[in-house]
């Protein structure tokens, strides 16, 4: 695997020359740019308050990246438990996008209020200005969102205050910086570490535009104008802290409002502090929940992907298009997200 150090010594040596990108195969949209050493990129905070810990944890793990950190104005913000109020986060985030010097946006944590500001946002200037945000959890609003409303790709990776570790930087650096197609995940053990867990619910391979995130933040944008079109998607899912039923509620709305009958393939990835731990709890397991929703739909799918609230999670090509393998258990993107 790419070691952080050996990653920015061979982006010095391809900072010059640009790798060509591939034809898009899809929509033939505008991609972002692709990041090189020394570009200036913007921290923003659109959901929960941000403490000074945070900011400069941000700060470090993006300067460590040999990138220049440039945070929003309003980063500091609080209003109640937002990082300021609606209007204000929306503006930076917006700020970030017009601007031409900065290269992508990363948020410095997720926590609630990205849905809030969905109606505030410049979406004509986001559409014209394709950048990489980057960012999970609750910012799985904003993917969403851009996947409907602005059609480029953007990249469910850890938050910027959050640890970056082997699997997060790695597959960030292929997609981001060199424009590569990785295979990302899969079950073959790898020395001094032990097999990954998952499993295959339903095995074959599947083609889509992959979708998703969190469960929750997902699930809460049902019937709003927020969602993009799940037709032949590959949805990815993940949550935290919620107990087996809810997550059967949340399946069964998805299922409900016909998004799981519409997929090409799912994958699951971690539901962390998901299991019911009481000794005398005699309802369903998470599997047993994930496969009466799942193995019925008879499409490739497969949980215990490394995605979620979860050291070493994937960095992931939100609305780009891919393969999954279910026997195998893997991403594969085909295409560059970036130009």
């Amino acid at each position: 695997m790419t070691t952080r150090r050996a990653a920015l010594g061979g982006l010095a040596a391809l900072a010059a020359s640009p790798l060509l990108p591939a034809p898009s195969l899809a929509r033939g949209l505008r991609k972002p740019s692709r990041l090189r050493l020394g570009d200036t990129v913007g921290l923003v905070a659109p959901a929960s308050a941000v403490s000074e810990r945070q900011i400069a944890n941000a700060l470090f793990t993006v300067r460590g990246m040999g990138l220049v950190p440039r945070l929003g104005k309003h980063v500091a913000d609080t209003s109640g438990y937002l990082a300021g109020d609606d209007a204000a986060r929306a503006s930076d985030l917006d700020t970030m996008f017009a601007d031409p010097d900065i290269s992508a946006i990363f948020a410095v944590r997720g926590g609630w209020g990205s849905a809030r500001i969905l109606p505030l946002l410049d979406w004509k200037t986001i559409r014209r200005n394709p950048k990489l945000l980057i960012g999970f959890s609750d910012l799985t609003a904003l993917h969403l969102a851009i996947a409907k409303r602005a059609g480029f790709m953007s990249l469910h990776a850890p938050n910027a205050a959050s640890s970056w570790p082997e699997n997060s930087w790695n597959s960030l650096w292929r997609m981001a910086f060199t424009g590569e197609t990785p295979v990302l995940g899969g079950t073959q053990e790898e020395p001094g570490r032990p097999l990954p867990l998952g499993r295959t619910i339903t095995p074959g391979r599947a083609r889509g535009r992959l979708l998703g995130g969190n469960l929750t933040v997902l699930t809460s944008l049902m019937g709003t104008p927020w969602l993009p079109d799940f037709d032949g998607a590959v949805l990815f899912l993940e949550d935290i802290a919620e107990a087996e039923y809810r997550i059967d509620r949340m399946l069964q709305h998805l299922s409900l409002a016909g998004v799981l009958g519409r997929l090409a393939g799912v994958v699951f990835g971690r539901c962390s502090a998901c299991a019911t731990t009481d000794p005398d709890y005699e309802g369903f397991s998470l599997d047993e929940v994930l496969d009466t929703h799942l193995a019925p739909l008879g499409i490739p799918a497969f949980v215990g992907a490394n995605i979620g609230h979860l050291s070493n999670q994937l960095s992931l090509p939100h609305g780009g298009e891919v393969e999954i393998d279910a026997q195998a258990r893997t991403i594969r993107l085909l295409e560059p997200m970036v130009a």
